[in-house]
């Protein structure tokens, strides 16, 4: 077990909170409580689950699962639409309550955060007491529960904090490590999603000790570089810091269309509202791009992307609007119903980074946008993929 030396061993703590967005419609609303509630799309749309209470999950309802088949597995639950902005204040006093006891706070989501606590001298600088002392006071100022998980680095702690919620605790000592990996389900390591989970079992792979006892060599031929992850991790080697400010590396928008649609001009309409919400992120992070990636999710479920990268960044919905045309051309929109439509920008750079271009005739992307083909057909250019 390549376990490194006590004295480079840090002390890292991973916080969930409890069925975050369910939790907190059932704080505001008591009446909800001990009742199935979902948030998400209502059951009689093309949306789905994104999150659900502890009373939902026992009829078999999860995340991501289409929000008709949720009605179906629990008729009496209680379907909401997401509030994000009730729950970005409450995750704001949560991330508070967090840099309270260390600066390095890494939060992964509204819901989650990675915490090294390695210097903390609170609680005598014992990590468990720490994390105890965390969900406590999570639950005392915000009537919410978490659970936590500790160990020596992120990996063992997300899956620490995983392994007994809600509200529970788990430590993973350095010299627990290998004897509670070994016998940890394949799906239960952190990155092993459903598609991965089916290769790893078709190669005998069924815990971590399966995993273990098979080469670096095996796994990044099977798996690429998640196969040198996967290689390390289950004999707990990662080294990957807590990092207090994550770098967004894209802004995007997407949409599930109420009906499948080959519909171009309803198409071009949704991707010209997406360019635009894209715009309000770019103002308010202060930041523009010069790669735009279209996502399109046909009927049948197959899912495509089309890129390009221009030579100067972007800045406004106008200037992303007026390169759809290039990347719809690319694809089978218009001869194939379409059922989820996304814009992205990447290669972001700061505003503040502005170069003067040279634009064409009309002077404006805006009015290039409003100038635009509303058809495949009468659109000349061509795209290379």
């Amino acid at each position: 077990m390549d376990i490194r030396s006590p004295a480079s061993l840090r002390k890292i703590i991973h916080i969930d909170m409890d069925a975050f967005y369910a939790s907190v419609e059932q704080l505001d609303n008591p009446e909800l409580r001990g009742e199935a509630v979902i948030v998400g799309g209502p059951p009689d749309s093309r949306g789905v689950v994104a999150a659900c209470s502890y009373e939902a999950r026992r009829h078999g309802i999860h995340s991501a699962m289409p929000s008709a088949r949720a009605a179906q597995l629990c008729p009496a639950a209680v379907f909401l639409r997401p509030r994000m902005g009730r729950y970005k204040e409450i995750s704001r006093q949560v991330m508070d309550i967090f840099r309270s006891y260390t600066e390095l706070v890494e939060p992964l989501s509204l819901d989650e955060a990675y915490l090294d606590v390695s210097l903390c001298r609170q609680h005598r600088g014992s990590a468990t007491l720490i994390a105890r002392s965390l969900c406590a006071r999570i639950e005392n100022e915000t009537g919410l529960t978490a659970s936590a998980g500790v160990s020596c680095n992120k990996f063992l702690a997300k899956v620490a904090s995983g392994h007994r919620k809600p509200k529970g605790l788990t430590v993973i000592l350095p010299e627990e490590a290998r004897e509670f990996l070994d016998a940890l389900p394949i799906g239960k390591f952190h990155g092993v999603g459903q598609v991965t989970e089916g290769r790893m079992r078709q190669l005998g792979i069924h815990n971590g000790l399966d995993l273990r006892q098979c080469s670096r060599q095996k796994l990044t031929r099977n798996f690429g570089k998640a196969g040198a992850f996967f290689h390390d991790i289950v004999r707990c080697i990662d080294d990957r810091p807590v990092q207090p400010s994550r770098i967004r590396k894209s802004i995007g928008s997407e949409t599930t269309l109420d009906r499948d649609s080959a519909d171009l001009t309803e198409i071009f309409a949704i991707l010209r509202a997406l360019a635009a919400d894209i715009e309000q992120a770019l103002t308010s992070h202060r930041q523009g791009g010069s790669t735009i990636t279209l996502k399109i999710r046909y009927h049948d479920f197959t899912t495509i992307t089309r890129s390009l990268t221009l030579p100067l960044p972007v800045f406004d919905g106008g200037e992303i609007f007026a390169q759809v045309p290039r990347l719809l051309h690319a694809t089978e929109a218009g001869r194939k119903k379409v059922r989820l439509l996304g814009i992205s920008l990447s290669k972001l750079t700061p505003a503040g980074r502005r170069q003067p271009r040279q634009l064409a005739l009309p002077f404006t992307a805006r009015d290039q946008a409003r100038s635009l083909p509303t058809t495949l057909e009468s659109f000349s250019g061509r795209l290379t993929i």
